[in-house]
């Protein structure tokens, strides 16, 4: 690739997703949609108060429900991968808004289900299951439904709540336009004067170069450009804790958080503990600024001194086929079912893989059927190689998981979505370091392991306490004004980081572009993911054969049980401590070795 960034029509197709899988055509997405708008109208109002009636009955509205949510699911993943492919294209944007309007009219239209799913009697349910065997595959998912008794509202009142639906999705949708289409920054200079695009993709590239001048100039502009901003994105960010704050009182709960969480089944206290054992171990991010420090030989080590490498002269370029080829070989011990998806998945057009004007930033991979869709925004970097094996990390994790769950539990919760893609990650980096045997080199790879721990274990908890500080701020009645959010980011990162680093003014800004902002306490998942990663990764090269049969029954158990009991089916318990003081104990352990390394 270029320093230049290609239009949408530049890309050659074999560096595109292959959207034909889902729809030959817009015209046969537009009948399908249209098809199931028919259908959607005459559904709803054939089984409204009839739910309680019989076993057949019931059976045959969730077997329905099953249908729709798969002809939703295709219609919204075309939809939005259009639309991220290149954001500017007014036609796809459409798109996704009709998707969005088409979900927020079936949840008006199916609102009673729910109030009559609750009100049915345990006898009843009893003596439906008794009558049709075939509806026990779905008593799970009726148990969550109605365990969640007292946070249902009326049949009306749910009515309401489903119609707020496309407002409370506005900030998110706002933002996304924003981040993705509009905002445009001033490229980045070098020492020389040589100018490189800035961009949100561009950005961690950039600040990861060797040039010192190239990496501020990346930063001040990146983040100068957003302080224009930051009166607007307080206020929709205030938009999107408001929007939270609406439905948890609606619902009776307690607080926001509490909301968020109980979707998936995972307790309170597993977040609130997240935070409280990355402060008991802040110690070690603060010895590691302190080496980085030492071993950059810099008099101040500033915020965008942290991204780049402090081995540089270890610095490899990573082609798109070697990073393939190297996240095949690295995973190869989870067995041949796993490589020959993984070799699917790259041969078959699963990936978008280069950035182009007007695509979406970052990467991610999207659950689809017949197979999932990874996005990403590949460098020849190092960071893209991981980032590759990441997303396909969670596209096995799809895969699998509706490969062998029916419909109803084939999609995993949020809770455990950042394990698979973890694990990938800390298999790949244990392969680089097994064939290393340059001292330099090996150094070069423990830095990255380093970052990974600062970016994913740190970084996340901290974007996770901002994420909780903000809320209980709102919730206490306290504005969210621009100058708050700066102030308590500012503290933050002081604390985060320690003193051997400068807390520049700029970073003050971050908030604004970290759109995991606006998914309603999504980051500490990150976090919690990395940790459990580490501990079922350092179990699958130590145990093997063992170990790895108990890791693919978790990839492929979707949600037919609660999270945390999911993850200790495939060895990890995080009820517990431990996995994440583990984590850091490892972090503190490699820094040492940092030391040895590079020490004259």
């Amino acid at each position: 690739m270029s320093e230049k960034i290609w239009s949408r029509s530049e890309v050659p197709a074999e560096f595109t997703w292959k959207l034909e899988d889902l729809y030959a055509s817009d015209d046969a997405w537009l009948e399908d949609l249209a098809s199931l708008q028919k259908t959607v109208e005459e559904l709803a109002p054939a089984y409204k108060g009839k739910l309680c009636e019989s076993a057949q009955t019931l059976l045959s509205y969730l077997q329905k429900q099953d249908e729709l949510d798969l002809r939703l699911s295709k219609l919204a993943n075309y939809a939005m991968r259009k639309s991220d492919q290149d954001s500017t294209v007014a036609k796809y944007q459409d798109f996704v808004g009709k998707v969005m309007s088409f979900f927020v009219s079936i949840n008006s239209l199916f609102a009673y289900a729910t109030p009559e799913l609750i009100a049915m009697e345990e006898e009843t349910l009893a003596k439906f299951y008794e009558e049709k065997p075939e509806l026990t595959l779905y008593k799970l998912s009726l148990d969550r439904v109605r365990r969640d008794k007292e946070h249902i509202l009326s049949e009306k009142e749910e009515a309401i709540m489903a119609a707020a639906g496309q407002l409370k999705n506005a900030p998110d949708n706002i933002y996304g336009m924003f981040e993705n289409a509009d905002i445009k920054f001033p490229n980045a200079v070098d020492k020389d004067g040589k100018e490189y695009p800035l961009t949100n993709g561009s950005y961690i590239p950039l600040v990861q170069s060797e040039d010192r001048e190239l990496r501020k100039s990346a930063f001040n502009n990146l983040y100068h450009t957003f302080e224009q901003f930051k009166n607007t994105l307080a206020a929709l960010y205030d938009a999107e804790v408001k929007g939270r704050i609406f439905t948890a009182k609606m619902r009776k709960y307690p607080s926001t958080l509490e909301a968020a969480l109980s979707r998936n089944e995972v307790p309170v206290s597993v977040y609130k503990n997240l935070i409280s054992a990355v402060h008991e171990n802040m110690h070690y991010m603060h010895k590691y600024m302190k080496l980085r420090k030492k071993l950059m030989g810099v008099d101040e080590l500033h915020m965008y001194d942290i991204y780049t490498s402090i081995v540089p002269e270890a610095d490899v370029k990573v082609t798109y086929d070697e990073a393939k080829a190297n996240t095949l070989e690295a995973t190869k011990i989870l067995g041949e079912e796993y490589q020959s998806i993984l070799k699917e998945g790259f041969a078959n057009r699963w990936i978008d893989v280069y950035e182009n004007v007007g695509k979406r930033s970052g990467a991610y991979s999207a659950g689809a059927r017949p197979h999932p869709y990874v996005l990403l925004n590949h460098k020849d970097t190092l960071d893209s190689e991981f980032t590759l094996a990441h997303e396909m990390g969670h596209a096995l994790h799809s895969y699998l998981s509706q490969k062998y769950q029916p419909a109803v539990y084939s999609d995993y919760v949020i809770f455990v979505a950042e394990v698979a893609s973890t694990c990938n990650e800390a298999l790949l980096m244990q392969y680089l370091l097994g064939k290393t045997t340059d001292k330099k080199q090996r150094a070069y790879l423990i830095n990255y392991f380093l970052e990974q721990f600062r970016t994913t274990l740190y970084r996340q908890t901290m974007f996770a306490e901002f994420e909780m500080l903000t809320n209980e701020m709102a919730e206490r009645g306290e504005s969210l004004t621009a100058d708050a959010l700066c102030e308590l980011y500012h503290k933050l990162n002081v604390e985060y980081y320690g003193d051997d680093i400068v807390i520049d003014r700029e970073i003050d800004f971050e908030w604004e572009r970290i759109p995991h902002f606006y998914y309603n306490f999504y980051v500490f998942q990150y976090a919690t993911g990395f940790s459990a990663a580490i501990a079922l990764s350092q179990r699958i090269l130590s145990e093997g054969e063992s170990a790895v049969k108990d890791y693919i029954k978790f990839l492929s158990g979707g949600s037919h049980t609660d999270p945390i009991s999911l993850l200790k089916i495939a060895g990890v318990d995080m009820n517990s401590p431990e996995p994440v003081a583990n984590a850091l104990k490892l972090f503190g352990e490699l820094i040492d070795e940092m030391d040895e390394l590079l020490a004259e």
